[in-house]
């Protein structure tokens, strides 16, 4: 016998859940696929805030959710499952081969670039980048993805630096109405050491890079970049935030003024979950020796 596609109330699983035959996604369903195909993974409270200006049910965006997954369109990364009290948290959702070519069929297919490497740490670059795009755009501001800037020069995110090279967790940029600024995104969940003899990434190296990238202002040369760019750490913990502000002491200005810093919410839940309107669009960055700045205020001098 088959897995059971329902539990005993006939209730979809994360398991398992009853092909459904004839599904097509609606104007609001593909506002959630090709989110998703730009940031990454995304949970349902995510996907319900970035429609949640025309359509203010949270029970119908669920149900329409499991409809989609129904139809073959998104999957459950079994990722998700390691957490505590897993079966509790909003689901996860990610695309399928199914939502990818429907998606070039309609001709809304982007080339996107998408965080790699270990999946927890690429979902929560994805959760950071995701949350700046919907608040920003509650207060009109256009959120450029990377393959936009990739596509100036068709340069690789890899910033060559002799022997090595410096590759961003994200890169993307903002259009404040005509005036720009460009950000690198750099997300530390707790694993990442200070200092490291090996090749593994740490905070003195990823400090050391930026510093020539940002010395040199290489990114301009390697991205075709007009505007400044600056860079956003968001750290597991206000205590390793703060220690990552004190090996920034003692940089150059041109570095302490465009690194940007800040901890996750102390109220994060298991999935690492934030505010997709507050935390990271209004909420204060710190810059070391220098006064603590917001994204939402383009008129703050950030060059």
């Amino acid at each position: 016998m088959g897995k059971a596609l329902t539990d005993s109330l006939g209730r979809a699983t994360f398991h398992a859940i009853a092909p459904q035959s004839g599904v097509r996604p609606t104007t609001r369903e593909l506002r959630w696929v090709k989110h998703i195909g730009r940031h990454g993974p995304q949970s349902s409270q995510y996907l319900y805030a970035l429609t949640q200006d025309t359509h203010r049910c949270k029970d119908t965006a669920l149900r329409s959710l499991q409809r989609l997954r129904a139809g073959g369109y998104l999957m459950l990364p079994r990722q998700q499952l390691a957490t505590e009290r897993a079966a509790f948290n909003p689901y996860i959702y990610d695309l399928t081969r199914q939502a990818k070519m429907h998606l070039a069929d309609l001709g809304l297919a982007e080339p996107t670039v998408r965080p790699t490497g270990h999946w927890w740490h690429g979902y929560t670059v994805s959760c950071v980048t995701s949350s700046i795009e919907m608040a920003a755009a509650r207060d009109g501001v256009r959120y450029i993805p990377a393959h936009e800037i990739l596509a100036i020069r068709q340069a690789e995110l890899a910033i060559p630096l002799g022997r090595s090279k410096l590759i961003p967790d994200q890169l993307f940029a903002l259009d404040y109405g005509g005036s720009y600024r460009a950000f690198a995104l750099e997300v530390d969940r707790g694993t990442e050491p200070k200092v490291s003899s090996a090749a593994r990434k740490s905070w003195a190296t990823m400090i050391d890079q930026y510093g020539q990238v940002l010395e040199q202002q290489l990114y301009k040369q390697h991205y075709g970049l007009k505007a400044n760019l600056l860079v956003l750490c968001v750290m597991s913990s206000a205590r390793r935030a703060e220690a990552f502000c004190e090996m920034l002491q003692g940089r150059a200005d041109s570095v302490a003024a465009s690194v940007l810093v800040r901890p996750f919410a102390s109220s994060c839940n298991s999935h690492g979950l934030f505010d997709p309107q507050e935390l990271f669009w209004k909420g204060e960055w710190r810059r070391p020796g220098l006064d603590a700045v917001s994204l939402q205020l383009k008129s703050v001098d950030l060059s």
